[in-house]
């Protein structure tokens, strides 16, 4: 194990192009689980390939337990990879493939015997090891490149993608594994994803990257409940979250987001008295699983109405779709709530979940709607037209 840290790393290609990383810091604990996620094309792979010492980092330095090892070599780092492609020796069978980078360090062949078998065991594959790549599957070829990096033994894993070529099935059933195997070796690992759900679920902190930028960094829960921008809110959570443009209405020395359904209005309180918000555009976000069906009649105030647009039966839950202020939003309910496309539903907001960013910037304001606490005060108010 080996903690990792990133400081104020920078990655250009010169002539003229944008620098593909700007400034990254990061440090990672002994054991942690970092995951890198965003868009094709934010710098994710690029900043893997800098840890791993195939690029150089043009600004900065990298750390592994205080030491700078940014002008080694590959081989000197001690990092193992696992690769998008697997990037397995086709003549060669699985114990072979396995075994092929301890003889580059000369091992001693009993000794590279018995590393083959523990990891045969750890990934369940030893009825595999005189098979060759071109006779496994997709799921059994990651293994093995996987057996290749933990036959080392390195001081960090690296991951780039490794499950974007598997099927849907069999993604979910190697991260299951991925996860097992971490908890069992508790190495540092540095995981390349594009996929969201990879990031909540394996991760124990995430950075969530965008035109080579760290746009946030934290634990997967922080991630999702306090997202830095709209576009952290926007790339963390499936469905994502909804994004309802809303005007405020000054009321009672507080500030209301005034929501239209076309039907009814909602007042929702903020909680705060910030003059300059007046004047700006802002965006309110809420998550489909904060909106709700309100009682007939919620704090003598009747909730906000909104029809039916659409309805997608998920199984444990069922998505529906509705307009607010023209926009199409999601709300996340019970799967046996009786409703129909044309139906016209009561909703009302979770408003110590709804958050506020800024239209033009982006970013988030620097204030929850209301304080997390019980009581009246933490009730969205609704008010028919």
């Amino acid at each position: 194990m080996a903690t990792l840290e990133l400081r104020n790393v920078n990655k250009t290609y010169g002539n003229g192009l944008p620098d593909t990383l700007k400034h990254i810091d990061l440090s990672i604990d002994s054991g942690e689980f970092l995951i890198l996620v965003g868009p094709s094309g934010c710098g994710k792979s690029t900043l893997m390939n800098c840890i791993a010492g195939l690029e150089q980092i043009t600004g900065g330095a990298i750390l592994v337990d205080d030491a700078d090892i940014s002008g080694m070599s590959p081989k000197d780092r001690d990092i193992a990879m696992v690769f998008q492609s697997y990037a397995l020796y086709p003549t060669m069978n699985v114990r072979d493939n396995i075994a092929f980078g301890l003889k580059m360090r000369k091992m001693p062949a009993a000794a590279i015997d018995e590393e083959v078998a523990r990891v045969a065991k750890l990934l369940q594959i030893e009825h595999l090891l005189t098979r060759k790549p071109g006779q496994l599957s997709g799921g059994q070829q990651q293994r093995v490149a996987m057996g290749r990096a933990l036959a080392r033994r390195p001081k960090i894993y690296l991951f780039d993608e490794p499950l974007s070529n598997l099927d849907a099935k069999l993604r979910v059933e190697m991260r299951t594994e991925i996860k097992l195997m971490h908890q069992r070796l508790k190495t540092t690992t540095v995981y390349v994803t594009h996929d969201q759900i990879e990031a909540m679920t394996l991760g124990d902190k995430v950075a969530v990257m965008k035109d080579g930028l760290i746009q946030q960094f934290g634990t997967p829960q922080q991630i999702y409940n306090d997202p830095a921008n709209l576009f952290v809110a926007s790339f963390i959570g499936s469905p994502p979250m909804n994004f309802i443009p809303v005007r405020l209405q000054r009321k009672e020395g507080r500030l209301l987001a005034v929501l239209d359904s076309g039907q009814a209005r909602c007042e929702l309180p903020l909680g705060i008295s910030d003059a300059e918000l007046e004047t700006r555009d802002l965006i309110l976000g809420i998550r489909p699983e904060q909106i709700s069906l309100a009682p007939a009649v919620a704090n003598g105030l009747p909730g906000v109405q909104a029809d039916v647009q659409i309805t997608e039966p998920t199984g444990p839950d069922l998505l529906v779709f509705v307009t607010l202020n023209q926009t199409k939003v999601c709300c996340r309910l019970a799967p046996d709530v009786p409703t129909r496309v044309g139906d016209t539903l009561n909703l009302q907001f979770d408003p110590a979940r709804v958050l506020l960013f800024d239209a033009a910037s982006g970013e988030r304001l620097g204030v929850n709607v209301t304080p997390r606490q019980t009581g009246a005060d933490n009730v969205a108010q609704f008010k028919g037209r």
